[in-house]
């Protein structure tokens, strides 16, 4: 219909037939005009220059929603995330905005972390954003995603979970945290010989079992045991029980997923017990508030993270000097964190999504479906790994990470060592697709 809707304007021209016959062309000039105006998907319309609308876009800008943590102990994550966001968008709208002259607003949201909280914000949001640019944790997707499916909005997670990948509602980034933790093992064991013991510590929700998932497919794929599997609840402020698991296990490198805070408490119990093994960090579980405090000689000596990307500064990526740049111009505050990048990085890919959708002639929810399940290949310029997109069978996510020391010299706390590092057995891992 949309090729036709310009044909359309106006009103047919009025005929001298009878009062039947007037009715009929009155009906047929309401329908034709109805046409014109374009009556969308979900309750959208058709613009002035033929852009099918939806939720979110009044013709001049385009709305996107943050569901974040802003508050609270993981909003030490939540809050760069979102700085990102705003700090590429407004890069956005100093060259026009979406194809030069869509302007691009946050819709912000506090989640609080928690699932319940985020599913009343996001049915608050829905009906005043295009998609959502951001939504923050791997519990509050799962919680989110049978709204998004329901109303056919497309979101981008701050999760590397990998189910996400056979999403069509999903834009997800980066390497999932399965890779994270295959890469992890295989480096270490790599450095630290095959015959050490190695074993994990996860909170027990859904992004503790994607890491305890990526933990048991390096097993299996390298050909070790996993000597203790411990887990905590998000929060906890005692882990005596866990670390003791994994000290009386003689753990000589453990996996840790969670979030800083969590982590934070993990790695000072085991401080205190004198157990002093490798520990192996989700991208998820570092901020250099550990390594400010009395923890440092022990992190820097006994802590790698698994992330991906650079080194923050390092400008021989072309892409790094540009996030520079942009965020001394637009958040001269803002300190040193892949959190920042990770968000940054995200808010390109949603740019990547509207620029598709608008060339496309199709702002409407399913115009914004359509265009990230068409989208191919995105290039983050060395920020992240590259991304193929398209439909969920499709869809090939990057299968490298990059390893950190901790070095408090650093920017954010961390130095790379390894970068770019993609084993084979990462290679081997497959992700549910419908």
């Amino acid at each position: 219909m949309r090729n036709n809707r310009k044909a359309h304007h106006g009103c047919p021209p009025r005929t001298r037939t009878g009062p039947l016959a007037r009715a009929s062309a009155v009906t047929l000039a309401l329908l034709l005009a109805a046409t014109a105006c374009g009556r969308g998907t979900e309750g959208g319309s058709t613009g002035e220059d033929g852009l099918a609308t939806g939720p979110g876009f009044d013709g001049k800008t385009i709305t996107v929603g943050v569901n974040s943590a802003l508050t609270g102990p993981v909003a030490v994550v939540g809050k760069p995330l979102t700085e990102g966001n705003r700090v590429w968008f407004e890069h956005v709208n100093a060259e026009g905005g979406i194809a030069g002259k869509y302007k691009i607003e946050l819709n912000k949201a506090d989640s609080h972390y928690d699932a319940a909280t985020a599913v009343q914000q996001y049915n608050r949001q829905k009906d005043d954003v295009v998609m959502f640019a951001q939504v923050l944790g791997t519990a509050i997707t799962k919680a989110v995603l049978p709204n998004l499916k329901r109303d056919n909005v497309v979101a981008a997670p701050a999760s590397q979970e990998s189910q996400w990948v056979g999403e069509p509602n999903l834009a997800p980034l980066a390497a999932p945290y399965q890779i994270q933790a295959i890469n992890a093992l295989d480096h270490y064991r790599k450095q630290g010989g095959p015959d050490s013991t190695i074993c994990s510590l996860v909170q027990d929700d859904a992004s503790g079992v994607a890491a305890q998932e990526g933990v048991d497919f390096a097993a299996r794929q390298l050909g070790f045991d996993v000597a203790a599997r411990a887990t905590y609840r998000v929060g906890d402020k005692d882990m005596t029980g866990p670390v003791t698991q994994l000290k009386r296990a003689k753990c000589d490198a453990v996996f840790l997923a969670g979030s800083p805070t969590d982590a934070g408490t993990a790695l000072g119990t085991a401080a205190k017990m004198k157990f002093a093994p490798q520990w192996l960090g989700q991208s998820t579980t570092w901020y250099p508030t550990i390594g400010e405090s009395a923890l440092k000689p022990y992190v820097e000596e006994h802590l790698l993270i698994v992330s991906e990307g650079p080194e923050w500064g390092d400008t021989s990526v072309p892409a790094m000097a540009q996030m520079l740049k942009d965020q001394r111009k637009y958040a001269p505050k803002q300190e040193p964190s892949y959190y920042f990048a990770f968000g940054y990085v995200q808010a390109q890919l949603v740019t990547k999504i509207l620029e598709k959708a608008v060339a496309s002639g199709d702002l409407s929810r399913d115009g914004v479906a359509k265009a990230v399940n068409t989208l191919g290949k995105v290039e983050f310029g060395g920020l992240t790994g590259d991304y193929t997109y398209g439909p969920p069978t499709k869809r090939s996510p990057s299968r490298g990470s990059t390893m950190f020391k901790i070095n408090m010299d650093k920017p954010f706390g961390l130095e790379a060592v390894s970068t770019n590092y993609s084993s084979a057995a990462a290679k081997a891992f497959t992700f549910d697709t419908p």
